[in-house]
């Protein structure tokens, strides 16, 4: 009995994994509108480290457009400014010597499109985190029960596994139905 406890409190929490992970990355997809998270990914050379933005500076927003940067150290600036060169997302950091201003541009329609897509990729690939998780929990139930695991306690177990699946994969769904909003919204 332990043993099955065991595998349902595991797939719950891959299952729980996944939606998380989802939640992050779509975090990280524009929608025009200036969020610290859509720098997360950036990480700076500090004293010969790639070290996460955060780390060594601050990130916040001053408008709706405005992203601004105040590394702790006036000597990250240029690391700082380097590494979003080369991440490669689109907008231009200004540097006034002292901050860092990034001005995000309005999104074109295509470009929407595009990040609806890459949007809709993700929530597929946690979907796909969510089944195998499934799948992995019912192969462990079916193997129980044909080592002596009662046959209606491996069946409510399955049922309980499948209403995880459906929970989780509805989750996905209001994550992306909500993100895809927030792109379209112009």
């Amino acid at each position: 009995m332990e043993d099955i406890e065991l595998i349902i409190e595991t797939t719950k929490e891959g299952m729980s994994e996944a939606t998380e992970r989802l939640a992050r990355e779509l975090g990280k997809i524009s929608t025009g509108k200036a969020t610290p998270a859509m720098l997360d990914n950036i990480r700076p050379e500090y004293y010969g480290t790639s070290t996460p933005l955060a780390q060594v500076a601050n990130v916040t927003t001053a408008d709706a457009r405005t992203l601004i940067i105040q590394p702790w150290e006036k000597s990250m600036i240029g690391p700082i400014e380097r590494a979003i060169f080369e991440a490669n997302l689109g907008f231009t950091p200004q540097n006034d010597g002292q901050i860092i201003r990034i001005n995000i541009p309005p999104l074109t329609q295509e470009r929407r499109k595009e990040f609806v897509k890459r949007a809709k990729a993700l929530g597929e690939e946690a979907r796909v985190s969510i089944r195998n998780a499934r799948r992995d929990a019912m192969e462990e139930i079916k193997k129980a029960v044909k080592d002596g695991f009662p046959e209606d306690l491996g069946k409510r177990k399955e049922a309980e596994v499948q209403e995880m699946t459906t929970t989780f994969t509805e989750r996905v769904e209001r994550l992306l139905e909500v993100k895809e909003k927030d792109i379209m919204t112009v």
